[in-house]
Formats: C-alpha cells, structure tokens, sequence
C-alpha cells in the first residue's frame, strides 16, 4: 500500500493527530507548559510580530475568499492554490505566534479593566473557540482532498467540510485582527 493510499484511508485519524498536535502546541506555549529552551531572541521580531500576523491574516482572509470564488467558478487547480496559500499562511502565522508566545507570552490587554471584562474577554474567548473548531475542518479538508484525485474528492465529506472550514476560518482570522487593533491601536 503506498503512502497516499494509506492515509487516503486514514483520513479521520490523520486529521485528528494532525489537529492535537497543532493545539498540543499552540495551547502548551500560551500555557507556557512548552519551556523556549534555546530560542534565540529577537527583540525586533518580536515587536514586529503582532503586526506582521495581522498582515498575513488579512491576506489569508483574502485567499479563503479567492479559493471560495474559484471553486463555485469550477475552476480546481486555483482553488487548490487558493487554499494552499491558505493553509500556509496559517503555518507562518503560527509559526509566528509560537515564536513570540514562547519568548513573552501572550499579550496583555492594555485597555480598561471593564472593557476588558465585558468586550475583550469575551471576544477572545469566541475567537478561540472558533480558531479551536476550526482546525480540524480544515486539516479534514486538507487530507481528504490531497490524498485522492480530483476526480473523486466528490465521493468524499470535502466540499461540505471546507465550506465550515473557509466559515469558521475566515470569522476566525477576521476576529483575529479585532483582537490586534483592540491591542494594539484602540487601547
């Protein structure tokens, strides 16, 4: 059995490891459970950091939205692309985030402590939770489509699991860059 036939089989387990992993990371350095160990630092990354995933955020909300448009067009190989570029934006988002995070934590809200109670708090916790859900919708869609021919993605759960994907996905990167300018612009 080669490997693209294994884990076209193996499509749920493969998006549930790949999706625990991801978590496992993101939640162990916000937890701060995952020690930096001998990361170098870079004071200048850092700063820059926020802004930059704000950026890639915003470009990834437009290639969702591009893959979207492409696919209700017919036309595959763009939206392939399209949801690749996705998917790695979201890995150097990640990347980004995991970096910093590691390094300094998450950010404290400078606002005030009623905004942050009633407003902030609250859309953070939405915006995790969506961001949370989301993984493995996307990391489904990923697998179930890379591991068959185009011709035959249509026996599968894909269209219906990436339309939750690109939802959740774009509410989610699109709350991201609220929180941003809540912490970084408004307050």
């Amino acid at each position: 059995m080669t490997p693209r036939a294994w884990a076209r089989s193996h499509v749920p387990a493969l998006t549930a490891v790949f999706s625990a992993v991801s978590l496992a990371l993101v939640f162990g350095a916000a937890l701060r459970v995952i020690p930096a160990g001998p990361i170098p630092r870079s004071e200048p990354l850092l700063n820059a950091i926020p802004h930059l995933n704000a950026a890639v955020s915003l470009v990834a909300i437009g290639t969702i939205l591009l893959g979207v448009r492409e696919i209700r067009r017919g036309n595959v190989d763009r939206h392939r692309l399209s949801m690749l570029t996705s998917f790695a934006l979201f890995g150097l988002f990640l990347a980004l985030y995991l970096y910093r995070v590691l390094l300094i934590g998450p950010s404290e809200f400078p606002g005030p402590d009623a905004v942050r109670t009633y407003l902030y708090l609250p859309f953070l916790l939405v915006h995790i939770g969506l961001a949370v859900l989301c993984v493995p919708f996307v990391f489904y869609a990923l697998v179930s489509a890379g591991t068959r021919p185009v011709a035959a993605i249509h026996e599968t759960n894909h269209a219906r699991v990436g339309r939750v994907a690109a939802t959740l996905w774009l509410i989610s990167f699109s709350m991201g860059i609220a929180i941003y300018a809540m912490l970084y612009h408004v307050y």
